[in-house]
């Protein structure tokens, strides 16, 4: 007979968006401060762990936005993209560009280093959740589960 642990499974869910919502912040505070899409990556990795550990490999791969294979490519191709505008202008590839964004009432500074910072965040958010949920899976199998 197997128990339910009904409070890890009611903290669960907020949690997880809790440490979404936590790794959002901290790949959008990376530019002016420590943090970025490594650190925030790994965040969102430990929420899909946790989820997974929780509720198994399956429900968790089903919060991760596109799937962990699409979205770890997904992320790469944004990195590797945030160095083309740069190529266009006829400077070094991945000289990362700045520019103001007006808003009326204040101005917002944007650069193609939020692009890349994105990428990354998406590239480690689909590798390693890949690399977790496959782990998961397999004791899934060893304990006689579903895949």
């Amino acid at each position: 007979m197997t128990g339910r642990a009904l409070l890890l499974e009611r903290t669960t869910g907020p949690l997880y968006g809790l440490l979404l919502a936590a790794a959002v912040w901290i790949l959008l505070r990376g530019h002016n401060a420590p943090g970025g899409g490594f650190i925030g990556g790994l965040v969102a990795v430990a929420g899909t762990a946790a989820y997974a550990m929780v509720f198994g490999a399956t429900p968790a791969q089903r919060r991760v936005p596109l799937g962990p294979i699409p979205l770890a490519l997904l992320g790469a191709a944004l990195a590797l993209l945030s160095g083309l505008p740069a190529l266009a202008l006829g400077r070094p590839y991945l000289t990362h560009l700045w520019w103001n964004l007006p808003l009326g009432f204040a101005e917002l500074p944007l650069s193609t280093v939020l692009l890349f910072d994105i990428g990354v965040f998406l590239a480690v958010w689909g590798t390693l959740a890949g690399y977790v949920l496959a782990l998961l899976r397999g004791g899934e199998m060893d304990r006689g589960g579903a895949p």
